[in-house]
């Protein structure tokens, strides 16, 4: 029983991998027609020289052209979403698709303050973000800090710890090597004082 729900878990494990992977791809794929159709629209616009005639002739030419190049900035900021996802890039988009939308569109004044409000709301969430990340990088940088400091301490308690072994034990050796010289003189004179008992027998 053990054996097949570890199998199991295993099997929905490796799953999961290949969806996420696959999943990942498609995102790639996506991204890569996203980026064909940006390079389009971008020659597309470029060559098109009559609308640059027609903007010198009449300025209400210039909101189509506008427009044009708000889609495209926002296909930008997509695609760099779907390379690279995360707040930020989101924040951008819907920071220019408000801003499109106020600009380009025929939008009443309420509408206009509506749209201000939210822009100003999105740059507020954006750099709250902001700074809950650097604040979670200080804490692991702190983090990190603290414990190569204790780290640090724990290698030069051990070195302290090892310097005090080696004197103790060259201590401990010399007071060993005294005792024998001691040892020895003692036996010297011993025998020094049975030579001199010995002649006195004699």
């Amino acid at each position: 029983m053990d054996k097949v729900r570890l199998f199991m878990e295993k099997f929905k494990d490796k799953f999961k991998k290949n969806i996420q992977r696959l999943c990942e791809s498609l995102e790639m794929a996506v991204a890569v027609i996203v980026l064909v159709g940006i390079v389009m629209s971008i020659f597309s616009l470029l060559s098109d020289f009559e609308i640059f005639r027609l903007m010198l002739e009449d300025t209400a030419k210039f909101k189509p052209f506008l427009e044009d190049i708000f889609v495209i900035v926002i296909g930008i900021e997509f695609l760099q979403m779907l390379c690279r996802p995360n707040s930020d890039n989101i924040m951008e988009i819907l920071i220019f698709l408000v801003a499109r939308h106020m600009i380009v569109g025929d939008t009443t004044s309420f509408e206009d303050f509506i749209s201000v409000i939210s822009v100003g709301l999105l740059c507020v969430l954006r750099r709250y973000l902001h700074v809950t990340k650097e604040k979670e990088k200080e804490r692991i940088k702190a983090c990190a800090l603290s414990k190569g400091h204790i780290e640090e301490e724990g290698h030069m308690h051990e070195t302290v710890q090892s310097q005090e072994e080696g004197r103790m034990r060259k201590e401990a050796q010399t007071q060993k090597k005294g005792n024998v010289e001691k040892d020895e003189n003692a036996q010297g004179e011993k025998q020094v004082k049975e030579n001199i008992e010995e002649d006195n027998v004699c």
